[in-house]
This record gives structure tokens, C-alpha cells and sequence, in this order.
């Protein structure tokens, strides 16, 4: 009895030695990326998968939005001002094989353009635009990111300029400028009355 038993013990051992790296489980909001000797074979959907062991190896891609704080930096506006600023990117990827084929890290990758396209975009702008028409300013960079992250297979879905810092000197002057404008309503509305009466 026992001579039999041990060569099954041993084909079932060989057995789940070879079956278990097989066995790739990817997760709802993964997609799996496969290789074989180095060449892409294809991509595989969530759900229980089989790989060739040794042979072919999967590489898992989550697929959920993620959120890139962009560091506060200081730009000069087209108006020569200098302001800090930082924004947020939520972007997701969107093609599991082009995140790996074509660029090494996409989220580094992602960082690094939005990085410069933040500097670029707030340095065309005036500081009035900046401050006023934040949604444009926005959007134009939503568009000139997603743009250069498309052929890595990544979607720029929000891009918020967060902070706009101003340098204490302008703050005063923007303060007495609201103020001295304030007063001059103020008068012209004390004359007509006085006009009136």
C-alpha cells in the first residue's frame, strides 16, 4: 500500500508546484497585463486566470482613480507676478497594456507633466485670469495633460488649481486698492443722495 502511495504524495506535490504559480487571481478593480518570454501576449480581465508557469509572468494594473498632489511651486504670472501655487490631479488609467508598454511609471510620469504644464499655463496667464477665471485656467490644463498622458493609456479626469498664494506686499496693496474702491462707491453714492434731496 505504501509504494503506491508515495508516488501519488509525489505527482500531487509536482502537481500544485507547477498548478499554484498558474493561478493568477486579478482583483474588480485590476487588469492583468501578460508576458510571455518577454513578448505581450494580452491583457486579462478581473476573475480567476491561468498562466503558463515560468513561461509567461502578469503584471496587475489597478484601474481606479487616483489623486496627484502636485507640491506648491512659484510661477510668474505673464504680468511678472510671482505666486505659489499647487493644484490636484485625478486621473485614471484607462489601457492596462499601454500603462506598461509605453511609458515606465505612468503616475511619475503623470506628476512630471502636470508639474511643468502648471507652470507653463499660470505663466501665460495674468494674474487678474489667475485669480478670476480659475475654471479656464483649470480646464486648458485638464486638456494639455490629458492630452500628452492619452498615448500612455491614462485619462486626466480633474485638474484644480488648489492654492494661490500672493507675495504679503501685493496682499496689502490688493487690500488698500478694494478699500480705496469701496470708499469711492461710498462717495458717489453719498453724492447722488445729497444731488436728490
Amino acid at each position: 500500500m505504501s509504494q503506491y502511495l508515495y508516488p501519488i504524495v509525489g505527482a500531487v506535490v509536482v502537481l500544485l508546484v507547477l498548478l499554484v504559480p498558474a493561478i493568477k487571481i486579478v482583483w474588480q478593480y485590476q487588469h492583468g497585463v501578460v508576458f510571455r518570454f518577454g513578448k505581450l501576449v494580452g491583457e486579462r480581465g478581473p476573475g480567476l486566470n491561468l498562466i503558463i508557469p515560468f513561461i509567461e509572468r502578469m503584471i496587475r494594473v489597478d484601474m481606479r482613480v487616483e489623486t496627484l498632489v502636485v507640491e506648491p511651486q512659484e510661477v510668474i504670472t505673464r504680468d511678472g507676478v510671482t505666486v505659489q501655487v499647487d493644484a490636484v490631479v485625478y486621473f485614471q488609467p484607462v489601457n492596462a497594456t499601454d500603462t506598461i508598454v509605453k511609458v515606465q511609471n505612468y503616475a511619475k510620469a503623470t506628476s512630471q507633466i502636470a508639474q511643468t504644464t502648471l507652470r507653463s499655463v499660470l505663466g501665460q496667464s495674468d494674474l487678474d485670469e489667475l485669480l478670476a477665471h480659475r475654471d479656464m485656467i483649470n480646464e486648458r490644463l485638464r486638456e494639455i495633460i490629458d492630452t500628452h498622458t492619452e498615448p500612455w493609456g491614462v485619462k486626466a479626469g480633474i485638474v484644480e488649481v488648489k492654492d494661490v498664494l500672493l507675495p504679503e506686499n501685493l496682499q496689502r496693496a490688493m487690500a488698500r486698492q478694494a478699500e480705496a474702491e469701496r470708499e469711492k462707491r461710498a462717495k458717489i453714492i453719498h453724492a447722488e443722495g445729497e444731488y436728490q434731496a
